[in-house]
């Protein structure tokens, strides 16, 4: 990239930055300091603010990036990735934003704590929400250090490196500092330039070929080098069975794995209802809803005007597809036009990737806080010394996340966090609903649930091919491969539930009667909510 292309972007980077510092400062010195007003931002948001915050929360990197630039490489099968993740909302409606508002107060501990014994229920819930977080938080890291490298004509290693610390350090700023308002603030800001960033690409990639969509997919298909197979499923998925089945497990994992995001179900708690959660989930498919659509304009606009080749040539995972679509649509290198239009989108990715960090080192030192440290001193922790705690929790996060960021940097960030759902899905959407609507539902249960689908996912990803045995993997040198599918999802979910059902069966004490009547009768009314 030119001079021109860094400075404008860096100096449109600067801005963003300093915006978001700016609403820091404004958060820290307009809060009181409780538990309520660092974790849900003193329950104050409208649900249309909220739905913007959880949008912001959702698009992430993996959207703007990593789905992109999947469908620019691999055409349909890249879209199944727009797909699952807006299908899962659906889930997300109906089964869980209204219950949980009314069950929980900060976390998804909260919520099977209930009707629990309290310790090994928060220790279990609390370990496998900061597991999820970590696997997010990577993508992110990732997706930043991808953009950089872009910015920077992709030869330097030690920018990628230092922009992964930078990243890494803003996200512990904004959440020590400002807590759930701070970073809800960040995130609508962030919605609102992604959506105008993506409907302005839309635009213009249609005003190419003259609002043609068909002729738009016909040179994509043409300069894929893959032609007609190109927008036909199975050219990542199709061939072999364990192909099929890893299709299989990532859709599992897409659809089922939102509703057990707890940087998502904290979201929850930021309004005042339960009501007022259920609107602004509605608020929220709105607008997931229309950038997803847009997201497969952008990917097949990348393979038509960009063409495959030379979006894996910048990137060999393909998270630079849309800031190089940018690029061309603006004039191509050195016109004013192509500078200023990738110097817009690459701020605006950048400004996804600080927003959506801070929501979830927010989600997951509220898990270490409320959950683990209070478990553990539940006699003796009074609700600064948690707040406290959150803040330590977030650099010792962010630490975790950025060594991890750096390990990973050469894999797609879309597929970080489809391991991301599948964790989820497997430890956290199992002991959820079987907490919600299951009467016989015991300690025992719920503990075996979580283990039983948290343990699986991580093993069955470490000895997977995306950690060893193939060029594109962690280690490419080393092959402990035994699992031949990259997303676990098809076979550690199952084995949540069954988990979950077998502890129950085989646990010694009964089901209390009396604490399920009074979540059943609170999580559908609303009786008792906090």
């Amino acid at each position: 990239m030119t001079t021109q292309h860094q400075t404008l972007a860096l100096l449109l980077f600067s801005a963003f930055v300093a915006a978001t510092l700016a609403i820091t400062a404004w958060a820290s010195r307009n809060r009181r300091g409780s538990a309520e007003e660092f974790y849900a931002g003193g329950r104050l948001f409208s649900p249309m603010e909220n739905g913007f915050a959880i949008a912001g929360d959702y698009m992430s990197a993996a959207s703007f990036l990593g789905i992109s630039g999947l469908i620019a490489l691999f055409g349909y099968d890249g879209m199944l990735y727009s797909v699952g993740f807006l299908v899962a909302w659906l889930v997300v409606l109906l089964l869980v934003a209204e219950l949980v508002r009314n069950c929980g107060r900060f976390t998804l501990a909260d919520v099977i704590a209930a009707r629990m014994a309290e310790r090994p229920v928060r220790i279990a819930a609390g370990t496998s929400s900061v597991t999820v977080s970590v696997l997010y938080l990577v993508a992110q890291m990732v997706g930043a250090g991808s953009l950089v490298a872009l910015l920077l004509g992709g030869s330097s290693e030690a920018a990628r490196s230092w922009t992964v610390i930078g990243v890494g350090a803003l996200m512990v700023i904004y959440v020590s500092l400002g807590g759930m308002r701070a970073t809800t603030w960040i995130q609508i800001v962030k919605a609102v330039l992604l959506m105008a960033g993506a409907v302005a690409l839309t635009v213009l990639v249609l005003v190419r070929f003259h609002g043609d969509f068909n002729q738009l997919l016909v040179t994509a298909a043409e300069r894929s080098g893959h032609g007609k197979d190109f927008l036909s499923p199975g050219l990542k998925y199709g061939g072999d069975v364990t192909a099929r089945l890893d299709f299989i497990s990532l859709g599992l994992a897409l659809v089922l794995g939102t509703a057990g995001l707890p940087h998502i179900l904290s979201r929850f708690y930021t309004v005042p209802t339960a009501r007022a959660a259920r609107r602004s989930v509605v608020w929220s498919i709105g607008l997931i809803g229309s950038f997803y659509l847009m997201t497969i304009v952008l990917g097949f606009g990348a393979a038509a005007v960009v063409g495959s080749d030379a979006v894996r040539t910048s990137n060999a995972a393909g998270n630079t597809a849309v800031p190089l679509l940018a690029l061309d649509l603006g004039g191509g290198v050195g016109s004013t036009g192509g500078t200023v239009l990738f110097a817009v989108v690459a701020a605006i990715a950048f400004a996804t990737i600080l927003a959506v960090v801070a929501g979830i080192t927010l989600a997951s030192s509220a898990s270490v806080a409320h959950d683990l440290y209070a478990s553990l001193r539940r006699r003796h922790a009074k609700p600064h010394s948690e707040v406290a705690v959150a803040r330590i929790a977030a650099g010792g996060i962010g630490a975790v996340a950025i060594a991890l960021g750096l390990l990973a940097r050469d894999l797609n960030v879309a597929f970080l966090v489809g391991l991301a759902f599948a964790v989820a899905a497997s430890a956290n959407l199992p002991v959820l609903l079987y907490s919600l609507f299951w009467r016989n539902f015991t300690t025992r249960g719920a503990v075996w649930s979580v283990y039983g689908g948290l343990l699986p996912a991580v093993l069955l990803v470490l000895l997977s091919p995306v950690v060893s045995g193939s060029p594109e993997a962690l280690f490419p040198g080393a092959d402990f491969q035994l699992f031949p599918l990259q997303n676990p999802g098809l076979v550690s979910i199952p084995l949540g539930f069954l988990a979950g059902w077998l502890g129950t069966v085989l646990s010694p004490e009964p089901p209390d009667a009396a604490k399920h009547a009074e979540t059943e009768v609170r999580s559908l009314t609303g009786a008792g909510a906090v």
